[in-house]
């Protein structure tokens, strides 16, 4: 393997270095998004509420796809531009070769298993018998294309920390751009129903594989993968596990708290006016609005990645400082827009959608208008939770996707609407986003001082919560 050179990520002024890759990053992360809401706004349109309930029913397997490529991805990246920075070149290629073994590996034995027991799994999603005829075809079909989602994600991260930001958003886009074109093409040309609509997603996917195969064996920059990067290592699992646990652990939980909204709501709204499949269906649409708010924040975080781990690595801790607050001041900014976009405009938001039940416009208001009330605080918990990552302490981060979505948001959901009814879940949200910003604004100005007393006094840093920082 060759040594490429990143040291720029310890020389260029930090705001233009963070411009340099959050762009990139939140574009990626935007087209991301764009494969969940641009299926469910044609579906509206061309099937109902009965499509939007089942595109929504089906999310979780989305979310667990997602949640494996920021795994492989997140975590790997984290350790691979650790090592650039300390000049380990060759353990740096172990890293990826290990990290795309694993994710072929469990990316085709999850699509195997969820084909296999798929009608089970949609009605422990929360489906219903009206929805069911649409969700199962249109599961069957995104269940082929689990793999590819997977690794075009997951090595979009390495794509980034090899200094090309831009490719690694080429990656994605181009798979949206192709999902974006032919979902009206397959669904009203044709006519192909909701089918159609599974299809365009997993040929953007595969895709979008094809081209970061293409960078991985022919671009990449930094590194030069040889046979022997791919034989699995303890060492290198390990690494990459432990620094994609939090991010896994945010992801899975979200899907954990899909899966208990979605019967929650089958429950509770079939008790109320709204009934079971409109309270899916209106959840499921805001849902995704709210992804393409909390996309640009994520990407703002995800972009200072490299520049976390690369002056980390190379004890350039004023540097690593600078990055978070700046990631902090520009994730916050996009937080408060998008509060005030939600809360101002929740019908028009709605009405991208195209359901014509005013009860879908009513319960989805409410939703929004309740349920999303502390989205101006939504930037701290993930901005921090990468800032932890990347510089090694993914512990801190997974404890962090743990207390919001496991100790806080589940029990609430669970317990509230016992007393509340269907208003019980809808109040669980900024309860839990309050509570989750406080500790999260705690941990990250501990952490700050301790980067201080690093850059002063220039001793090894020993983790504020006990321990060495790359454990």
């Amino acid at each position: 393997m060759t040594a490429g050179n990143n040291s720029f990520l310890a020389e260029k002024p930090i705001k233009s270095l963070i411009w340099k890759f959050a762009l990139p990053s939140i574009a990626s992360q935007l087209i991301n998004a764009v494969y969940n809401i641009v299926d469910q706004i044609f579906v509206g349109w061309g099937i109902g509420d009965l499509g939007i309930a089942a595109i929504t029913v089906v999310f979780p397997l989305a979310s667990i796809t997602t949640a494996l490529s920021v795994l492989f991805g997140s975590g790997g990246a984290a350790k691979f531009s650790l090592l650039l920075g300390e000049g380990k070149e060759d353990e740096a290629g172990g890293i990826i070769g290990n990290a795309i073994s694993l994710m072929l590996l469990i990316g085709t034995t999850l699509a195997l298993g969820s084909i296999l027991f798929l009608k089970p799994l949609l009605f422990f999603f929360g489906a219903t018998d009206l929805i069911m005829p649409y969700a199962r075809p249109y599961a069957l079909i995104i269940c082929l294309g689990i793999p590819f989602g997977i690794f075009s994600t997951a090595v979009s991260y390495y794509i980034r920390a090899d200094g090309s930001p831009v490719y690694s958003s080429a990656v994605l886009l181009s798979g949206a751009i192709f999902n974006i074109i032919f979902d009206p093409i397959f669904l009203f040309v044709f006519d192909m129903g909701i089918e159609g609509i599974a299809l365009a997603t997993i040929l953007g996917q595969i895709l979008s594989s094809l081209l970061a195969a293409h960078y991985l064996l022919r671009k990449f920059k930094t590194i030069k993968l040889g046979k022997k990067d791919f034989s699995p290592r303890f060492k290198n699992i390990k690494a990459i596990s432990s620094l994609g646990i939090s991010a896994f652990t945010n992801h899975f939980l979200a899907t954990v708290v899909q899966i208990v909204s979605a019967n929650s709501l089958k429950h509770y709204g079939a008790i109320s006016k709204y009934g079971s499949e409109i309270a899916i269906a209106a959840s499921g649409a805001v849902s995704k609005a709210m992804i393409v708010f909390m996309s640009c924040i994520i990407g703002v975080a995800l972009g200072c990645q490299p520049i976390y781990g690369y002056n980390y690595g190379s004890k350039r801790y004023d540097r690593v400082k600078e990055t978070y607050l700046l990631a902090i001041r520009y994730s916050s900014t996009v937080a408060v827009i998008a509060f005030f976009i939600l809360q101002l405009f929740p019908r028009p938001i709605l009405s991208l959608f195209g359901s014509a039940n005013p009860l879908f416009y009513e319960f989805g208001s409410r939703y929004i208008r309740i349920f999303l009330f502390m989205t101006f605080v939504n930037a701290l918990q993930p901005t921090t939770a990468i800032f932890f990552t990347s510089l090694g302490k993914a512990h801190v981060g997974f404890w962090l996707a743990l207390l919001r979505q496991g100790v806080l948001l589940l029990p609430l959901m669970l317990i509230l609407p016992r007393f509340l009814g269907i208003d019980g879940l809808l109040y669980a949200g900024p309860v839990t986003d309050g509570i989750a910003a406080i500790v999260v604004s705690i941990l990250g100005l501990r952490q700050l001082g301790v980067l201080t007393r690093m850059q002063e006094l220039a001793v090894p840093w020993r983790n504020v919560f006990g321990g060495d920082e790359r454990t």
